[in-house]
């Protein structure tokens, strides 16, 4: 029998099959314990993650609205603004991404860093924005370095743009971004986190509209957060646009007169209402608060003695001066105690009981009647017709003539203004009226307060005969388009208590107030329009029995305020304007010529677009 021989060859390959077979069977097993680890231990955990990362649904904010003048003269667009965000997330490291995006945009790390304290109460999965509105330096370096920043991406949003810095401010209003309380409140549904809203003005009154709707979209993202690809959009509908009554071209003259004074410009359409103009000094930039305003600009603003955030159209009271002696004549004329054939004879006072009551002009008027009193702003001629009227009657006179009550114009934080009645003094000071206030309040003195928006509608009133408008500050709303959502119709609240004889008697003296030789306003004619109106000035302070004190010698802040209402042309008026001056001292000289820029030159282009329709 013959015995096996050894064959090296075959041993060696039998060792190498072993070996292979140990190492197979050893990636194998680590495979599988690898398989277990993450589908049976970690299995839930990474479904989840997967889950959550994988596919995204990501809110698209919707364009706000823009706002346009009468004209279609764009007043407030919105730009592109590059806002950095993190996924708090998909950010791994938080600190170390941050401190990266700090260096590299060369904002400090602590202020990025409070944003993320702030939005950990919110969503650990919902984008938080570190900065908004960067610089586009700022953004190639990030976009340059972004796949060293996981979780870090920007977003282009719309932000709100105010094209005329300052002008139009009190009117047009700003936004501030909605807080939790307000979130809660259910008044804004259509609104998220972080989203801004109206927070003054137009802006806040006409919310709603001006929103618009959020859109979608469906993305699918790496482990860093980076977009794969978008799986599907649902585009958002921008918010309705606005036509006002406001007329720039003419807004701007009234700010450019108002520059380094304190007051208020008010002009309206007699014939329907329409705010023509609205100028509120000083004013403020609303682009700062796009964002957030800074603290240091804030307590600016908070802090002028001019009070630049208060709309003085709607806010501001002050009281009436002589303007109200218009409102004395219809009393008069209309409870039948003075006609047109009444004369009074001023020589510069009037004794009323141990007390004298001068009339601004020092020697006096001589006769008065009831055009030459009113046309003249007689002092005297007004004390006694007041007298004879009585204070609560000439509150019916001035309630019924819109004063004393808010106007209805849609804006909020509109004053009333005060009307004062013997009741009222008796329920606030707890004093019977005197006899001697009444004559104070016959010439628009003692507690009267008034708006400058209530004097423009008293005064376009006048005007046009005698009906009373709701201010109408939005004209028209559409769509992005151009189609027609909603127009707002002119609004009547009521007429003045005076019939048609006593408003042309109140007429044509209120034309010699301009075009009368010795007019109060007659500086400020024009030669192809005929204004109507009425000076005043406003005493801050009154002056104690023998003390006389020169007006240059005063303080600033303790100097007269100065009035003029008027309209024109004066016979088919088109215009309506109202100003005061804060410590302007006289209606005249400080007041009046504003109002006659503003006239010649609304009257001008109303012509010319009258001619060209024609």
């Amino acid at each position: 029998m013959t015995g096996f021989t050894k064959n090296p060859d075959r041993d060696w390959i039998k060792q190498r099959l072993i070996i292979s077979s140990i190492c197979v069977l050893f990636v194998f097993a680590l495979l599988f314990f690898r398989l277990v680890y993450l589908q049976v231990i970690k299995g839930e955990e990474y479904r989840l993650q997967s889950e959550k990362n994988a596919v995204r649904l990501k809110s698209i904010k919707s364009s706000r609205g823009l706002i346009f003048d009468r004209n279609k003269k764009l007043l407030v667009d919105n730009r592109p603004s590059f806002n950095l965000k993190i996924v708090l997330e998909d950010a791994g490291d938080i600190k170390k991404t941050v401190k990266k995006v700090a260096d590299l945009i060369q904002v400090p790390f602590d202020e990025l860093m409070e944003k993320i304290a702030q939005a950990r109460k919110r969503s650990f999965y919902k984008p938080v924005t570190l900065k908004g509105n960067i610089s586009r330096d700022q953004l190639a370096i990030v976009e340059a370095h972004k796949f060293d920043l996981p979780g870090i991406h920007i977003d282009i949003e719309p932000t709100r743009h105010y094209i005329y810095k300052k002008s139009a401010a009190h009117l047009l209003g700003y936004l501030g971004q909605i807080n939790s309380k307000e979130l809660k409140s259910g008044k804004y549904p259509k609104v998220k986190s972080g989203d801004s809203i109206g927070r003054y003005g137009i802006e806040k009154s006409f919310q709603k509209f001006l929103q618009g709707k959020r859109g979608g979209r469906q993305i699918e993202v790496d482990a860093n957060g980076r977009i794969i690809k978008v799986l599907k959009t649902v585009e958002p509908i921008a918010g309705l646009d606005l036509n006002l009554t406001l007329d720039q071209s003419l807004q701007k003259t009234a700010e450019k007169m108002l520059e380094n004074k304190d007051g208020s410009v008010v002009a309206i359409d007699p014939k329907n209402g329409d705010v023509l103009v609205m100028a509120s000094s000083p004013s403020f930039d609303q682009n700062d608060f796009i964002g957030g305003i800074s603290s240091k600009k804030w307590k600016k603003l908070i802090s002028d003695p001019g009070k630049p955030m208060n709309n003085k159209a709607i806010q501001a009271e002050y009281p009436p001066a002589s303007t109200y002696k218009i409102l004395t004549t219809f009393a008069a004329l209309e409870e039948k105690y003075i006609d047109i054939n009444t004369t009074v004879y001023c020589p510069g006072f009037l004794k009323y009981g141990n007390r004298v009551y001068r009339c601004w002009k020092k020697p006096g008027h001589g006769e008065m009647d009831v055009i030459s009193g009113l046309a003249q702003s007689c002092d005297v001629f007004y004390y006694q017709a007041g007298d004879k009227i009585g204070v609560d009657t000439l509150a019916q006179y001035a309630m019924g003539s819109g004063l004393g009550k808010k106007t209805g114009i849609t804006l909020e934080n509109e004053k009333k203004g005060l009307i004062p009645t013997s009741a009222w003094k008796k329920k606030r000071f707890k004093e019977s009226w005197q006899g001697g206030e009444t004559l104070s309040v016959a010439i628009g003195q003692s507690y009267n307060l008034v708006t400058p928006l209530q004097m423009a509608v008293f005064i376009a009133a006048v005007g046009n005969g005698g009906t009373l408008y709701k201010p109408r500050i939005v004209k028209t709303i559409e769509d992005s388009h151009g189609n027609l959502v909603k127009k707002m119709e002119p609004e009547i609240t009521g007429g003045l208590p005076a019939s048609k004889e006593t408003l042309d008697l109140v007429k044509v003296a209120l034309l010699k107030v301009v075009h009368g030789e010795r007019g109060t306003a007659r500086s400020i004619r024009l030669k192809d329009v005929e204004i109507a109106g009425k000076t005043g000035t406003a005493q801050v302070f009154s002056i104690k029995k023998g003390e006389k004190v020169e007006t240059e010698n005063l303080e600033y802040s303790l100097r007269d305020h100065a009035w003029f209402v008027c309209y024109a042309p004066a016979q088919d008026p088109v215009i309506a304007v109202s100003v005061i001056i804060e410590h302007g001292e006289h209606g005249s000289s400080a007041a009046a010529p504003i109002a006659g820029a503003l006239i010649e030159q609304y009257t001008r282009n109303y012509m010319i677009k009258e001619e060209i329709m024609e």
